[in-house]
């Protein structure tokens, strides 16, 4: 019972070799965890702290209320890119209220994922069938890898409903790539390839941190200047920076308005004349955002193409004139932003900058019902396809293991995670499948050295965040992209094709909906699941069901996919592959009809019930009607080799004083030997 409540009993008492293993597993998986998770925390439109405080105590959290002792719990790029997408309509990134709403979401995702355990929910994991799990984890792992295409190349990526549209215009802007930021990149792929063939015991992911940081401070990577509107030469360009200043700063104050008022409906009637009067004025300003989105969403593009070169004039000031033909490493400066009603502008690339030191302060996330109504639906998704992930990976991992695994505790373990993280500035978190992996490869005995890897992490928040200021944002798009690429697995999925063709339809399925609908991922699920029910819907209305003929051999098989000849001309001997329930009793009659109507000399049917496991109230109508009908027919209804379960539940309905006890047999020999004896038989063919 104390182990139910408490699963990190059973580390105790630890052992002076499992202390040793798990301090070399921590110490490992925390030069992974670091760099890591800033990457998720930018790929969840956060700044880089916030990966970090999701990597301390949630991690401690999920590994002492977990199941699975090689799990690690942290960010993970699946969910930090499902909590962008799913943050995105309601605040816009980089402002306060997005940094609270993903943070807001993590709560509710906890207590989703809690709920979910505490009241033995895990079997509903198993609605994601393997080929939708195949083709969402896919097309997320490139989806994931392409979004962060813009920052492996030095451009910008304006977000819109589609990711497709947005990886489009990233291509298109090819031309404008900034070299310098493009080696970072490239560089990073091949130092972790290289060190991964060469040398895969050393840390691969913290030295290309530590070697690109370093770099990047020497050659004054960043290069950034505010400047007056004035010193822009050229009006054209200077009036197209201030109209993107003024529409950023408008679609931030609309997004303020939007939330302003939906405070205040909440506080009035419905029928409340005035509450009309603001729904009416959220619909305006709902037309407003989109307008104004779409008109940025340009802009950005066309303003970023925008190359100047600076020039000192005769009054001593630098004025910025449009750049002729430049090249992917021409220094030229391009927008970058604007502060109060300055312009922002860079020749450089993009660095992680300030990170606030220290451990991360105690908040109660802020309970907007609004918005907790608006997120519900992606926090329940984001709830089971975290906790799909997490168990794929934990089952995975126990398979080589022999461990023991209690999916609802995994549950427990997340949920609590993500709850006591979202008090201390975490988003969402889930079990990570490179960490844990490694975790198992070099050798963790207990859940504790998840336990170590989060005091790692406690360290560099501590004392160490100065010193990452110059780590390029190249660099950690790099490292996600290297694990994200190496998690597609195209093989499982033409696997999948080849021993069941509709599974390899689901699975394609879900991929190519996953691809189209990006970045709301969660829909991909969604319509891979529908497919999944659908099609084993159509294959249990219309379940196999053949006439049978005898091989040479006097074994019974079917006579059409066979090709062998019936069994005699005065009876039909039938095999029905499915149990008897309400959703194929009407294939059922019809296949019996259809059987008897190609031998019109037959006096009898045998049913072959082998394949039913059940029968409901419905099937057992069907049976006594057919029976009562075929009677009247003068056709004898005969059932052979029925389960054990379903005879008992035909005697209870009283059913085989319908179909009559001669005519119910134990096995398909006797009911033959019957037959023969009944009717004579006189061969076909």
């Amino acid at each position: 019972m104390l182990e139910k409540l408490f699963p990190f009993l059973r580390w105790f008492p630890p052992s002076g070799e499992n202390l040793r293993a798990d301090g070399i597993a921590g110490i490992t998986i925390a030069m992974i965890l670091v760099p890591q998770s800033m990457a998720y925390a930018s790929l969840a439109g956060l700044p880089v702290v916030y990966g970090l405080y999701a990597s301390f105590l949630p991690v401690i959290v999920a590994s002492l209320w977990g199941a699975s002792r090689f799990l690690h719990t942290g960010p993970v790029a699946m969910l930090s890119l499902m909590s962008a997408a799913a943050i995105e309509p309601l605040a816009s990134r980089g402002t306060d209220e997005f940094i609270q709403f993903s943070i807001l979401l993590a709560l509710m995702v906890g207590v989703l994922r809690l709920a979910l355990g505490l009241f033995r929910m895990g079997v509903l994991i198993n609605l994601a069938s393997h080929p939708v799990i195949l083709g969402f984890t896919n097309a997320a792992a490139l989806i994931i890898g392409l979004s962060l295409l813009n920052s492996f190349l030095g451009v910008p990526m304006p977000r819109s409903e589609s990711f497709l549209a947005d990886l489009w215009q990233v291509i298109q802007q090819i031309p404008a790539v900034h070299g310098p930021t493009l080696l970072f990149g490239l560089g990073t792929l091949a130092t972790l390839y290289g060190l991964r063939a060469r040398f895969p015991k050393l840390p691969g992911v913290l030295i290309v941190v530590v070697v690109g940081t370093l770099i990047s401070a020497s050659l004054g990577f960043e290069k950034i200047r505010v400047v007056e509107p004035q010193q822009i030469a050229d009006e054209a360009v200077r009036s197209g920076f201030e109209s993107l200043m003024v529409e950023q700063a408008r679609l931030n104050q609309v997004k303020a308005e939007q939330k302003a008022i939906g405070d205040r409906l909440q506080d009035l009637a419905g029928g409340d004349r005035q509450a009309y009067n603001l729904q009416a004025e959220i619909l305006r300003l709902n037309g407003e955002e989109s307008s104004l989105k779409h008109s940025l969403y340009r802009k950005r593009i066309d303003i970023h193409q925008i190359a100047l070169v600076p020039e000192l004039q005769d009054d001593g000031q630098l004025h910025y004139q449009i750049a002729g033909q430049t090249g992917p490493f021409t220094t030229v400066w391009r927008w970058s932003g604007y502060t109060d009603t300055r312009f922002e502008l860079s020749a450089g690339g993009a660095i992680v900058g300030s990170i606030p030191s220290g451990l991360p302060g105690f908040s109660v996330p802020s309970l907007d019902l609004g918005i907790m109504s608006d997120l519900f639906a992606l926090a329940f998704i984001m709830a089971m396809i975290g906790f799909m992930e997490a168990t794929s990976i934990s089952r995975a991992l126990a398979a080589k293991t022999r461990e023991k695994l209690d999916p609802n505790q995994e549950l427990i373990g997340q949920g609590l995670a993500n709850i006591v993280g979202s008090f201390f500035q975490s988003y969402v978190v889930s079990g990570s499948f490179s960490r844990s992996a490694v975790a198992a490869r070099v050798g963790a005995k207990t859940g504790f050295y998840a336990v170590v890897s989060a005091l790692g992490v406690l360290l560099v928040m501590m004392f160490l965040t100065d010193y990452l200021y110059h780590l390029p944002k190249a660099v950690l798009a790099a490292i996600v992209m290297n694990a994200v690429f190496g998690l597609i697995d195209y093989k499982s999925m033409v696997h999948a094709w080849r021993v069941r063709r509709t599974d390899g339809i689901v699975g394609l399925v879900t991929f190519v909906t996953t691809l189209i609908m990006a970045p709301k991922l969660a829909d991909g699920v969604l319509v891979g699941v529908v497919c999944t029910i659908l099609l084993f819907l159509a294959g249990t209305m219309k379940p196999r069901s053949e006439v049978l003929g005898r091989r040479a051999n006097g074994s019974l098989a079917g006579a059409a996919s066979h090709d062998l000849a019936p069994i005699s001309e005065n009876y039909v001997v039938m095999r029905f592959d499915a149990s008897l329930v309400f959703i194929n009793a009407a294939h059922f009659e019809e296949a019996v009809l259809k059987s008897l109507s190609e031998f019109p000399k037959a006096r009898a049917i045998l049913i072959i019930g082998q394949g039913i496991n059940r029968v409901d109230a419905t099937g057992e109508e069907k049976l006594r009607a057919m029976a009562r009908d075929l009677r009247a027919a003068d056709i004898t209804l005969m059932l052979a080799g029925l389960k054990r379960q379903v005879r008992e539940s035909l005697e209870r309905a009283d059913l085989q004083e319908v179909i009559g006890e001669e005519n119910i047999f134990g096995n398909k020999e006797s009911a033959l030997r019957a037959l023969e004896q009944r009717y004579p038989t006189s061969s076909i063919g």
